[in-house]
């Protein structure tokens, strides 16, 4: 039950149910802390996530990188800045884009081959590094720079 066609089930099980993301309280200030980094920046599986997520999708779509009028669909102008970017999209079988609703944010995030590609490049470029025992990630001092020059978003250091 393990990969993507899974967690489509699931989160879409999830968004029928309405209870993504109902129920979950912390028992500790670790758990408050750790709560407030998953819903700043996190993994979903393989793609970004929480507020980082959501921004970075909405960053992309306000750029015509991605069109989100019909589903979440990669542009062409999308795909030459993943191009431009470095980014590579390996071949499979899982869709290229897909929305992801985002159960701290409550709007879509990127998901599919595209977001997974994207992830991973954040984190091999060093914009992005995980958390330990966590889903949790930061964004860098780099990756404020990148969010910065390719997507024009600025991303408050302090709290990430």
């Amino acid at each position: 039950l393990a990969g993507p066609a899974a967690a489509e089930l699931v989160e879409a099980l999830a968004q029928f149910g309405g209870v993504a993301g109902a129920g979950v309280v912390a028992g500790s200030l670790r758990g408050v802390r750790r709560g407030g980094e998953l819903a700043r920046a996190r993994t979903c599986y393989d793609h970004l996530a929480g507020a980082l997520g959501v921004t970075v999708t909405e960053a992309m779509t306000a750029r015509g990188l991605l069109d989100d009028r019909h589903g979440l669909a990669l542009t062409a102008a999308g795909a030459h800045w993943l191009a431009a970017v470095g980014v590579t999209v390996g071949p499979g079988r899982r869709a290229a884009v897909r929305a992801c609703l985002d159960f701290t944010e409550r709007r879509p995030h990127l998901a599919g081959a595209v977001g997974a590609a994207l992830c991973a490049h954040a984190l091999a470029e060093g914009w992005v590094e995980r958390r330990p025992d966590s889903r949790a990630v930061r964004v860098t001092a780099a990756g404020e720079r990148a969010l910065g020059e390719l997507l024009g978003v600025r991303w408050g250091g302090a709290a990430s």
